[in-house]
């Protein structure tokens, strides 16, 4: 992370000045979450990382307990819970912010 400098709201910017493209439009799915050059740039960023493509099989088409379903299912948890504690009303109910795409995209 040496060449990486945080200004503000914590968002980090590489050392020619741009930011990386998991905070970029370039870097994100227009159905929601990160597409591969996203993943990408976030695991060039933050090393050791496991971040990894989202779940898009549907939920009957994935084996009762199987790694794939354990990971959608915590997902799907975890963000549910962030949109009702941390996101505002008008945010929860426009089917077009990020929190919305990705919870559609994994099924949830």
């Amino acid at each position: 992370m040496g060449d990486i400098a945080l200004r503000g709201q914590g968002r980090a910017m590489l050392a020619n000045g741009s930011t990386p493209a998991w905070q970029r439009k370039e870097g994100k799915n227009p159905s929601g979450g990160l597409n591969r050059k996203g993943i990408a740039s976030y695991r060039a960023q933050n090393p050791g990382s496991k971040l990894s493509m989202a779940v898009t099989t549907k939920p009957s088409k994935l084996k009762p307990g199987s790694k794939a379903a354990n990971r959608r299912k915590s997902f799907c948890k975890r963000m549910t819970g962030m949109k009702k504690k941390l996101t505002s009303a008008k945010t929860a109910r426009d089917p077009n912010s990020r929190i919305n795409k990705s919870l559609r995209k994994w099924n949830c």
